[in-house]
């Protein structure tokens, strides 16, 4: 079990200590109903101040503008932060490399790094190249002339078809399929049958990506499909041919962003929402859950709705949506007040 003392932990996120000289000694990070004695929790909010008197926590990661007589804090600007960077630090193994199991396959001509750890009933293709300090749990598939770069996690059940590449502390989730086929077909008008188009690309992740479990990347048609470094894509994301998902995007769980699509940096896809295809979403668009994309979006914009419209009209169209139904009635009534002045009249 690794610990470190709140001083340490204070200055591993630039924060610092109340309370205390930063000498009690941290265990682990843990919530405010859950923590016990020698662990670290954390809080967003003053009005928390209640639950943390009553937590069995030895210390609490604060907001700069909240103060306790109950326990030592670590102040900082950003708690969601701080806590996250002081949670993967406290659970930081050393890497260990068990080599490759005896139920493993291995093909011909890979260049695979000593210091791996490649579980049961892993499939390695030919040509395969792995770096240093990969893990490779058991079920997953790596296909012919695939790249895998240092510090990698591949969770049980996971795919990488061929010729894609992963760069550096990628992680993909149990059953992600990175290199299934792009979706595209000819229909021929006669006979109403589907002619599959040959999907020749590849897949490119680039250093810091994760994929969710069960979440499928489609090979470009021709040239690449790319994810850019440090975006996050939830469980069941489906992302089609010849897309760009710009740096340090956000797909939440089952959103859609259909073929040739681009994506700029620090977008948001909430989730259930879908981008239709040959679209460019600039920076920073944040897009509202179950919304679908029909057309370019500008930078910075927010937006919702089936058309996406823009994210306040779309509020204001649904709390009327909401009236429809009083506002009906209103209005058969008004009907009969003028059918009955128009029979006096």
């Amino acid at each position: 079990m690794k610990t470190a003392r709140l001083a340490e932990l204070a200055a591993l996120v630039g924060g610092t200590v109340e309370g205390d000289d930063g000498s009690i000694v941290i265990t682990a990070l843990n919530s405010l109903d859950l923590a016990e004695p020698g662990q670290l929790t954390f809080i967003n909010s003053g009005k928390l101040a209640d639950k943390l008197a009553a937590s069995k926590a030895s210390a609490c990661i604060a907001p700069l503008d909240f103060s306790s007589d109950q326990l030592p804090l670590i102040k900082v600007g950003n708690v969601d932060l701080a806590a996250a960077r002081i949670h993967n630090h406290l659970l930081a193994e050393p890497f260990k490399a068990a080599g490759i199991h005896e139920r493993a396959v291995i093909g011909k001509d890979c260049v695979i790094s000593s210091q791996v750890s490649i579980g049961p009933l892993v499939c390695v293709g030919e040509r395969v190249r792995i770096g240093e300090r990969v893990r490779i749990e058991p079920g997953v598939i790596i296909g012919n002339d695939v790249e895998i770069g240092d510090d990698c996690i591949l969770h049980a059940n996971a795919v990488v078809a061929y010729g894609c590449t992963l760069g550096r502390r990628v992680v993909l989730h149990h059953g992600a399929v990175i290199g299934s086929d792009g979706f595209g077909f000819a229909t021929d008008p006669a006979t109403g049958a589907h002619v599959s188009k040959p999907q020749v690309g590849i897949v490119r992740l680039d250093d810091d990506v994760q994929i969710g479990a069960n979440t499928c990347v489609d090979r470009a048609a021709f040239g690449v499909t790319w994810i850019k470094s440090g975006v996050r894509m939830d469980n069941q994301v489906m992302v089609g041919h010849n897309c760009v998902i710009g740096e340090n995007s956000v797909l939440v769980g089952q959103a859609g962003v259909a073929g040739s699509t681009i994506l700029g940096r620090n977008v948001v896809l909430a989730a259930n929402a879908g981008v239709s295809g040959h679209l460019h979403i600039a920076d920073r668009v944040m897009i509202a859950a179950k919304a679908g994309v029909h057309n370019d979006q500008k930078q910075g914009a927010m937006v919702g709705g089936i058309p996406a419209i823009e994210i306040r009209q779309w509020g204001r169209a649904v709390a009327a949506f909401s009236r429809l139904p009083e506002m009906l009635k209103e209005l058969r009534q008004l009907r009969k007040d003028m059918d009955k002045r128009g029979t006096l009249d």
